[in-house]
């Protein structure tokens, strides 16, 4: 990837700027749901990201839907097969795609109703959540967040990535997911998500972003 110009700005601008880009999107498969990813390592914190953005557009008189991929973790059994900090395993099968796809994605395709379910797996109890459909009414906008969203091949018509440095990445992440840092490291490699996305966020300093404008 070549080298990118990158301009500062605040979180608050930075959600109503990408809200007002969003705000009049449409679906390129047709359908009636726009479908935004936010795409991060948990040390981007691109859920917070995600919910600045769903707040303007409530106040735009857009619909939208928050969802994160953590609510779509596989059951222990299946994730921890290999042991607690297989960093193939996170990469690949962590979460349940599949679920996704049938649950989130399925119902916002152009023939499906608009019932998604937000969640499907709490990792604390490790047993479903039961939580019910939300109805996301025509034009409504999914906004998906979380890690390594880039590399499944998921319908999205517009990408957000927030882009930690190796450096930033590592003093952010906790210690006791340090584990995962190759998983990252192999994203960018094979996916270079910087480059793939159509917007790029640099989150290094907590308190100032700089994006692509």
């Amino acid at each position: 990837m070549g080298r990118v110009r990158l301009e500062a700005i605040t979180w608050e601008r930075l959600g109503e700027a990408l809200a007002e880009r969003l705000a009049d999107l449409k679906p390129e498969d047709g359908g009636a749901w726009p479908r935004i990813a936010f795409d991060g390592a948990p040390a981007a914190r691109p859920g917070e990201l995600a919910d600045r953005v769903a707040e303007v557009l409530r106040l735009l008189g857009r619909p939208s839907l928050v969802v994160g991929v953590e609510g779509f973790l596989r059951p222990a059994s299946l994730r921890l097969e290999h042991g607690r900090e297989d960093v193939e395993t996170y990469y690949d099968a962590w979460f349940d795609t599949g679920a996704l796809w049938r649950e989130v994605f399925g119902p916002l395709q152009a023939d499906g109703d608009g019932r998604v379910l937000p969640d499907l797996w709490d990792p604390v109890t490790d047993r479903a959540t039961r939580s019910p459909r939300v109805a996301l009414p025509p034009g409504g906008l999914l906004l998906l967040h979380g890690p390594l969203l880039l590399h499944h091949w998921f319908p999205f018509d517009r990408t957000v990535h927030v882009q930690l440095s190796p450096g930033a990445l590592r003093r952010r992440t906790p210690p006791q997911t340090q584990w995962t840092l190759p998983a990252f490291e192999r994203y960018e490699h094979e996916v270079d998500p910087a480059g793939a996305a159509d917007v790029l966020v640099r989150a290094d300093d907590p308190r100032r972003p700089a994006w692509t404008g």
